[in-house]
């Protein structure tokens, strides 16, 4: 079915902050082509059910537009909004059968009977539901609840039809027929679908359009294919399927040094820029040591049904490899990538910036505790003078209520730890990605603030640890 070029919903600079401070959703830009599948995909917390909310009206932005057909609706009420939604658990009502949860939304239209009946055959036959319509839906299924749950929508004839992880009730055998059976139904129905799910598999399978978000944020918007060979970023590449992702450096012509060893490209970098190599367990070639571009010795060799998962350590990196053939661990292999299938971006500056006070003392001050520095030590020609004030280079006297100071710092220069009252900030980490010979952990603190860390040593999610940041470390600059 071909897509219309026409754009049903558009979503403008929508942000969304709650009273306790917290922004589920940042700066927020897309539009819907009418008739697409359109599916927002991201980890527990990312802002993906805030968004679809706020399509659906439950929830009002803080801020920006949302445009139906040219038309802004974010303060109209959902029931004004040509739009229905399907819920993961489904919300159908248990004491009625079948017919009556996907006729309830007509009757309350005041629809005669005869329309009524009419629209609620149709539906059935859609979703392949006929002969049950005096069924308890409490004897239904998993996935003949799900069906009934689309029909009681789409028998109102939205323009678009929001689905909020709607296949997550369901066992994997079903929840795999489910997605096949969503698709024709889409290709059937002719209207927009706008999909949620933490799936990579569902995304990729459904999806005309893969929203990727995380903290608030999309982070690539593009069709599957393009979002699993093509990643902007490492969160995209870890998130999206299984990858091997290294910190490296171009080092010529098409010519990338990772992992240990210098590998031919296709991605045409200037020389000397730090990349991000990202390597698909599938495309490595396990070959005979000394005739790949690095060796390695196999570590963990898992058999997964369809391949062997096998890991291969090479220096201090990890190469994961998926490969019909199997290896023994111990054994030592080279390892080969085509160029095609080595995937480089330019690395992502991910040093850490956070506002430090200036106490009374002209000491700087973070999360109430004490930096080992002054303000004297970061404005260049300032000095104390004997009645305890500072002043500038120029003489001027400086007054600390009304500065504001900017400290940096590396993520491999924090160090985390279980003893949280020792750091400079404590928080839980809400995400990692393994980058070959260390982890980068994403650390969320009560300060309305992420902080990123490098790591050799794996953690857990959801541990509760402290950051310690030494003062040495950190670069300081006034802000403007």
């Amino acid at each position: 079915m071909s897509r219309s070029d026409e754009h049903i919903i558009e979503l403008k600079n929508i942000t969304k902050t709650y009273d306790t401070g917290f922004t589920a959703v940042s700066d927020f830009n897309l539009y819907v082509r009418k008739g697409e599948f359109i599916t927002f995909l991201g980890p527990s917390g990312c802002g993906k059910t805030t968004t679809l909310r706020m399509i659906a009206g439950f929830e009002i932005p803080t801020e920006g537009e949302i445009l139906l057909n040219g038309k802004n609706i974010a303060s109209l009420p959902p029931y004004e909004r040509p739009i229905n939604t399907v819920f993961q658990r489904y919300a159908l009502f248990p004491h009625m059968n079948t017919y009556e949860n996907i006729a309830f939304g007509l009757r309350q239209k005041k629809m005669s009977e005869d329309e009524i009946r009419r629209k609620v055959r149709r539906v059935l036959e859609l979703v392949d539901l006929e002969g049950f319509e005096r069924r308890s839906v409490s004897t239904l299924s998993g996935g003949q609840q799900q069906r009934v749950a689309i029909a009681r929508a789409v028998v109102n004839e939205p323009e678009i039809l929001l689905l909020d992880e709607p296949l997550g009730a369901l066992d994997l055998k079903m929840r795999k027929e489910m997605q096949l059976e969503l698709k024709e139904m889409h290709e059937r129905l002719g209207i927009t679908f706008i999909y949620v799910t933490h799936d990579q598999e569902e995304a990729l399978t459904m999806s005309d359009t893969i929203v990727v978000m995380s903290e608030g944020r999309i982070q690539q918007i593009g069709k599957p294919e393009d979002i699993y060979n093509e990643p902007k970023n490492a969160f995209v590449a870890d998130f999206i399927g299984d990858s091997n992702i290294f910190n490296g450096i171009m080092t010529g012509k098409l010519k990338a040094r990772f992992s240990g060893g210098e590998f031919d490209c296709v991605d045409d970098i200037e020389k000397g820029t730090h990349i991000t190599a990202v390597v698909r367990p599938e495309d490595v070639i396990i070959v005979p040591p000394g005739q790949g571009t690095i060796d390695g010795v196999v570590t963990s060799v898992i058999f997964k049904g369809i391949h062997y998962e096998i890991t291969v350590e090479s220096g201090k990196n990890e190469m994961v490899i998926q490969s019909v053939h199997s290896a023994t661990v111990g054994e030592r292999v080279g390892m080969k990538v085509d160029p095609d299938n080595i995937h480089i971006m330019i690395a992502e500056d991910h040093t850490n910036y956070f506002e430090a006070d200036i106490n009374s003392a002209f000491r700087l001050e973070f999360n109430g505790k004490v930096l080992d520095t002054s303000v004297t030590k970061i404005i260049r020609g300032s000095k104390r003078t004997e009645d305890g004030q500072i002043v500038d280079a120029n003489g001027d006297v400086i007054d600390p209520r009304k500065m504001r100071i900017i400290a940096a710092i590396r993520p491999e220069d924090i160090e985390m730890t279980d003893q949280v009252d020792e750091g400079l900030v404590d928080g839980y980490i809400s995400d990692l990605i393994y980058k070959g010979d260390h982890y980068s952990y994403v650390i969320r603190t009560d300060l309305a603030q992420d902080f990123i860390v490098d790591d050799e040593y794996l953690w857990n999610m959801d541990d509760h640890v402290g950051l310690i940041m030494p003062t040495e470390k950190m670069s300081f600059r006034l802000k403007k």
